[in-house]
């Protein structure tokens, strides 16, 4: 339309945040060229912003957009937390210890990964959305929260008593919730994100 609208209806930011494009994709109007960055010109950032010279923590952070690499490390926790809970329900469930050992592992490769995921996404909030605090963030910020403490909980409790999933262990279907909870809040953040992601796909 003539004007945009009053916030975006995926991620919340008001009218002053859209700017207006031509079919290349080049802003029309503004008074000064956007900077050039490793990714493009970066809206928004005119006039003495744009002579400065690029510190290594932008070239690293815009690589990171360049490359996408928030949703391609996001991808692998989101694929093993499944699995994850899976083999743990069966080993809790069926009492099969090799399953429950194996939800361990899993457990460890996402808290290695959660570390990049975070501060990508971090970067992409920072960079693309210009740390915009609407509830799709926020609720996104608190699953990752929720999955980073969830995960750290499974690893070290196991650690510390290894027979935590165990048949017979009091705190077993606890430790299988705190698995759950990591899953649901993974998926949620998953699912915001695919909506930011692939908004403008039918």
């Amino acid at each position: 339309g003539d004007e945009p609208p009053e916030k975006c209806p995926l991620c919340g930011a008001d009218a002053s945040q859209f700017v207006e494009i031509d079919g290349e994709g080049k802003q029309i109007g503004g008074e000064e060229e956007p900077s050039e960055s490793l990714d493009g010109p970066v809206p928004g950032v005119t006039g003495e912003a744009a002579q400065q010279p690029l510190t290594l923590y932008d070239r690293v952070t815009d690589l990171i957009l360049k490359f996408h690499l928030h949703p391609i490390h996001t991808h692998f926790p989101n694929g093993i937390l499944p699995v994850m809970v899976i083999f743990l329900g069966l080993g809790v469930f069926l009492n099969l210890s090799s399953l429950e050992t194996a939800a361990f592992y899993n457990n460890i490769a996402v808290l290695v990964m959660l570390p990049e995921v975070i501060f990508t996404g971090y970067v992409e909030w920072q960079k693309r959305y210009k740390g915009l605090k609407s509830a799709v963030f926020i609720t996104k910020i608190i699953c990752s929260l929720i999955v980073l403490f969830s995960v750290n909980v499974l690893v070290f409790w196991r650690i510390i008593d290894p027979a935590v999933a165990s048949d017979g262990s009091p705190a077993q279907m606890i430790y299988f919730g705190v698995a759950a909870a990591a899953l649901a809040a993974a998926g949620i953040a998953g699912h915001l994100g695919g909506k930011l992601a692939f908004a403008g796909r039918g």
